[in-house]
């Protein structure tokens, strides 16, 4: 079976086709500046399976509709096309963030699905919409194919009321559904399923989805009871340009203090905010590691709230579980910063914890850095959010005929 996995966002569609005999991908691409936000649209096509070089070219894309022929076009294409039609196509998975209170799992896409996306809209503002163009113009351009919807929030739907409710008038939870919800939902289960995989089972895992974005997840059994995002995946660590938690009284404070609307405090907070605010530089870790390297405090200070803030959160879900088997890092910054993985784990000894600093240098999709007198396993798992919806979609296509 062969499955396009597609992330629409609000003026980009990132794709991938993965071949599910073996878990190949045989493409992957980019459609940007769609609905002309930018200049002309422009396609970013690497035709992995057949060695050919990426494909590069402008294009108009004046909808979401029009993204998604070229990528079916540049599919097939006889130079570039890894099949040679679409009817080859037999499924395609979508990324969606919010799916509320409406979705614990992945599903197939109907009309009563896409009313549930919609009716999400307000706890996903900036997302769903763009989800749901994504869906509905490979609904126009696949008619018979069927979509599958694989939330980012799903994963996380396990949590107990004392995790997931905030200690606010019980009516804002029943009528406006204001909860923890939780992202990177999908990473997340990814990397529990392989942990689980790798070592034959694990009971308590911390993992550690690091990147531009970042949530810290407690996972019991394959499921999950905390984890560090909130509403909107504002909450929890900094991030690369979210500030992550703050007192809420911080938002009326600057309202007041500039004169800023809410809405316009919040783009603050998400895109003005994080590491970035706090380096004064970047929001780039390794612009950050460089920085800090040569002696700028600011950079230094923004690595190593980052690093506090992680550990806290680590200390915190040991404690929430009474104790922790294993510790997992993935994501941009998970995966690839050995001196932030040293970052965090340096001060959790007392936890047992302790990794090996030669195997923390080393990279691959799975390594191993548990020191040899850890009482805690650490290792490194290369996250595949892709793959994870490749998967649900096969198997709700498969179960469905």
């Amino acid at each position: 079976m062969k499955i396009l996995v597609v992330n629409a966002g609000s003026s980009s569609v990132k794709y991938q086709l993965i071949n599910m005999d073996d878990g190949s991908v045989m493409a992957k691409g980019l459609c940007e500046r769609i609905g002309g936000t930018g200049g002309v649209g422009h396609i970013t096509h690497t035709p992995l399976a057949t060695g050919k070089e990426k494909y590069s070219s402008d294009k108009d894309f004046p909808t979401h509709a029009e993204a998604i022929a070229a990528v079916l076009e540049i599919l097939t294409d006889k130079e570039y096309g890894v099949v040679k039609e679409i009817s080859e196509i037999d499924a395609v998975g979508h990324r969606v963030l919010h799916g509320g209170m409406e979705f614990t799992e992945s599903c197939i896409i109907d009309d009563a699905v896409i009313a549930a996306i919609e009716r999400c809209i307000p706890l996903g503002p900036l997302h769903n919409p763009a989800n749901l163009l994504g869906i509905k113009a490979c609904q126009a351009v696949m008619p018979g194919v069927p979509q599958v919807a694989v939330f980012d929030t799903a994963f996380h739907m396990t949590m107990p009321p004392k995790a997931y409710r905030y200690a606010i008038e019980k009516k804002y939870y029943e009528e406006d559904h204001v909860r923890r919800y939780g992202f990177h939902g999908t990473s997340h289960r990814y990397i529990a399923q392989k942990a689980a995989e790798i070592t034959g089972g694990v009971h308590r895992l911390i993992n550690c989805h690091l990147g531009n974005g970042s949530s810290l997840c407690a996972i019991v059994d394959g499921k999950c009871v905390d984890t560090t995002m909130g509403l909107s995946p504002l909450a929890g660590v900094p991030m690369g340009t979210r500030s992550g938690d703050l007192d809420p009284c911080v938002v009326e404070y600057l309202c007041n203090t500039h004169g800023y609307t809410v809405s316009e405090m919040l783009t603050i907070l998400n895109k003005k905010s994080g590491v970035l605010a706090l380096s004064g530089k970047s929001s780039d870790f390794r612009d950050l590691e460089a920085g800090a390297n040569a002696g700028d405090e600011d950079c230094a200070l923004a690595l190593e709230k980052f690093a506090y803030e992680c550990r806290k959160y680590v200390g915190a879900y040991a404690a929430a579980m009474g104790g922790v088997d294993m510790i997992t890092f993935t994501a941009g910054v998970g995966e690839n910063s050995d001196t932030m993985r040293a970052r965090i784990c340096d001060g959790l000894q007392y936890m047992g914890v302790e990794i090996d600093e030669e195997a923390n240098h080393q990279r691959g999709d799975v390594v191993d850095i548990t020191g040899k007198n850890s009482k805690v396993k650490v290792m490194v798992i290369a996250t595949n959010e892709e793959l994870m919806i490749a998967k649900d979609t096969e198997a709700l296509v498969l179960a469905a005929k």
